[in-house]
């Protein structure tokens, strides 16, 4: 009977700590930012993708851990992007470092 308690105060421990390093946070739409966002940063970022959607564009994201994932934009929201390249995938503002059209790199 001990082990159950003290496994559910583990877990309780575990997800109440902090992590060690913040990840980066796309400035327009930060999550969990408690201070009020810039209407035209915001607004910005959201004319910016929806002519890239429009246009249909080809875009290289840059995440994070230096992955590169190509292709359209299909849709966004607060907190994601949804591109269309080799496959259907699902990106977290979050975990995006940068994003660039296909044919303009360095």
């Amino acid at each position: 009977m001990t082990a159950k308690p003290t496994q559910l105060h583990t877990r309780a421990y575990t997800r109440n700590r902090q992590a060690a390093i913040a990840p980066f946070r796309l400035p327009a739409f930060g999550y969990g930012q408690n201070h009020v966002q810039d209407t035209a940063q915001q607004q910005a970022e959201l004319f910016y993708l929806q002519k890239q959607i429009q246009a249909q564009t080809p875009m290289v994201l840059v995440l994070e851990d230096g992955e590169q994932i190509e292709g359209c934009i299909e849709w966004y929201d607060r907190s994601a992007l949804k591109i269309r390249g080799r496959a259907k995938t699902l990106v977290y503002k979050s975990a995006i470092k940068y994003m660039y059209k296909l044919g303009e790199s360095d």
